[in-house]
């Protein structure tokens, strides 16, 4: 075999490899749908920060492929509704997971550092658990009410992170609206 041959075949088998591993699985996304989920993520967020009927700053948004998921505490029915309207207008976006709570009771000031301290302290729990990946898991608290959002791997995952949430102490109740890939 001539030398050019055996380069070319090399090159070829090289291209196919990398090509391979730049493929999506059902549980990661290909480069071309990372930046489509940025870009979508970025117009929903700006779409909310638009709209005079939501608090957008206490909505997160998470996409994977497309979906959009809307986590966080809201006040109203109608801020509610409103966010997941807005985030259906957006181009781009193949459906909505509403997982927006209705939290009526005002926070005082001891209740939202309590809130903030339960976060923190689920999110190191869940960072710590090997049967979890916290940097794909968003945690909310409110009221002592864990909200735990975004996109797990199996169905393992998204309960062992709800586990994880109601060991720590403190934690009144876990609401689990993490979608599996």
């Amino acid at each position: 075999m001539n030398t050019s041959r055996v380069l070319h075949v090399l090159v070829t088998f090289c291209l196919a490899v990398a090509l391979t591993a730049c493929a999506p699985t059902r549980t990661q996304k290909s480069l071309g749908e990372r930046v489509d989920d940025t870009i979508v993520l970025g117009k929903v967020k700006a779409a909310l920060v638009r709209e005079p009927d939501t608090k957008a700053l206490q909505i997160n948004v998470e996409v994977f492929r497309g979906i959009v998921q809307l986590n966080g505490f809201v006040v109203s029915k109608v801020e509610q509704a409103r966010a997941a309207a807005v985030a259906r207008g957006v181009e781009g976006v193949e459906k909505v997971h509403n997982n927006l709570v209705i939290d009526k009771q005002r926070d005082t000031l001891g209740s939202e550092i309590d809130d903030t301290a339960i976060t923190a302290k689920v999110k190191a729990a869940l960072s710590e658990s090997s049967e979890t990946s916290a940097m794909r898991i968003h945690v909310q608290t409110a009221n002592k009410a864990v909200l735990l959002g975004g996109f797990a791997n199996s169905r393992a995952e998204k309960d062992a992170a709800a586990r994880v949430a109601r060991s720590v102490n403190g934690v009144r109740s876990v609401l689990n609206e993490i979608d599996v890939k």
